[in-house]
């Protein structure tokens, strides 16, 4: 049970930086198209896509350090876990 809790944490902590990254674009392109008026849903893609790229080549090697060290953590805990 707490291997499976742990491994919901690090999915959560390893998806909430593209995924807050994506909601903030996203509405402020969504602010900016009304107030302009501009309804057009290929605008708001590009900005996402390139701000969520920006925003995994930051913070990238953090998660892929946070995957290692679970994955380490998991297979060094795995015989205690059979028992």
């Amino acid at each position: 049970m707490t291997i499976g809790q742990h491994a919901m944490y690090v999915a959560m902590l390893v998806a909430a930086p593209l995924l807050l990254t994506a909601l903030a674009v996203g509405l402020l392109i969504g602010v900016i198209q009304a107030a302009t008026q501009i309804n057009e849903m290929t605008l708001s893609f590009i900005p996402k896509l390139i701000a969520m790229a920006l925003v995994a080549l930051v913070t990238g090697p953090w998660m892929l350090r946070l995957l290692v060290q679970f994955t380490h953590n998991l297979i060094v805990g795995l015989p205690g876990a059979i028992r």
